[in-house]
């Protein structure tokens, strides 16, 4: 069994030695045609294709996503380009870019958003709040982000399918199903669970992070009926942005933004 495995161990390198050969040409072929040297969506549709063949093969998508970073990385040095690994995460087992590094964009966080408390020290004031009454407000919530998908017939696929939300830093999870045309939050065990921290849904929700990159870093997890999971992540990918509402674009915008910068700030001060 360990020879079996060794041979396959060589057998991965070998193949990441015929991909760094064909990486090579590719990007001698693309300084010639005087194209991009990278492509993120190429990049993220070759994870995603990976991750579907890795579900029908029985490895998770998680370790079929790793092991195609790596191969990218490999690749763009390979080309002379600068990799994602270059910028100091390395070996940290935590993702492959920072999760708090800033885009060059973003500009400095304010000296007084070092007073925003993190999310998990608001978690108990939710708890105030009556289950109900947070129902309510997330499936209105979905209705609106979600009309145009509900609408043309995209989230059938969820009726009768039962996707937990949790939302880890509050302590807060919801059970999400489609029912009689709409999303609606059920008392029942979830499929699939998607878990992430407030600041980082919400980047999701504003469309300042992008689902494959949170999932990448491990900042979002999918647990359960992986299919299932991602098959919602596919769809949120695909949301035509333009169709939410201009109000709650705004909305979800700016509060992501502030959430982003208050969390930078706070772990400046920590």
């Amino acid at each position: 069994m360990r020879r079996a495995i060794d041979g396959v161990d060589d057998g991965l390198v070998l193949l990441l030695a015929v991909r760094l050969r064909l990486a090579r040409l590719a990007g001698r072929l693309k300084a010639d045609a005087g194209l991009a040297m990278r492509d993120a969506g190429r990049e993220a549709r070759v994870r995603r294709r990976a991750e579907r063949l890795a579900v029908r093969v029985g490895v998770t998508p998680d370790a079929a996503g790793h092991l195609l970073a790596l191969a990218i990385n490999a690749a763009c040095r390979a080309q002379g380009l600068p990799s994602d690994l270059d910028q100091g995460m390395a070996g940290a087992g935590t993702g492959i870019i920072p999760a708090t590094m800033q885009t060059p964009s973003d500009p400095a966080p304010h000296p007084l958003l070092r007073l925003v408390p993190p999310p998990r020290r608001i978690a108990p004031l939710l708890r105030v709040l009556p289950p109900f009454t947070q129902k309510r407000l997330l499936e209105r919530a979905m209705a609106k982000v979600l009309a145009a998908p509900m609408a043309d017939g995209t989230l059938d696929f969820m009726a009768g399918r039962r996707l937990g939300i949790e939302v880890s830093d509050l302590g807060v999870r919801w059970v999400v199903t489609l029912e009689g045309g709409r999303l609606v939050v059920v008392n029942a065990p979830a499929e699939a669970t998607v878990r992430g921290t407030a600041t980082d849904l919400l980047l999701l929700a504003g469309r300042l992070e992008d689902a494959d990159t949170l999932f990448f870093q491990r900042r979002l997890v999918l647990t359960g009926d992986v299919e299932l999971g991602l098959t919602a992540r596919n769809l949120l990918d695909r949301l035509p942005w333009e169709q939410v509402p201009l109000g709650l674009r705004i909305v979800l915008n700016r509060g992501a933004r502030f959430a982003r910068a208050a969390r930078g700030a706070y772990r400046a001060k920590t």
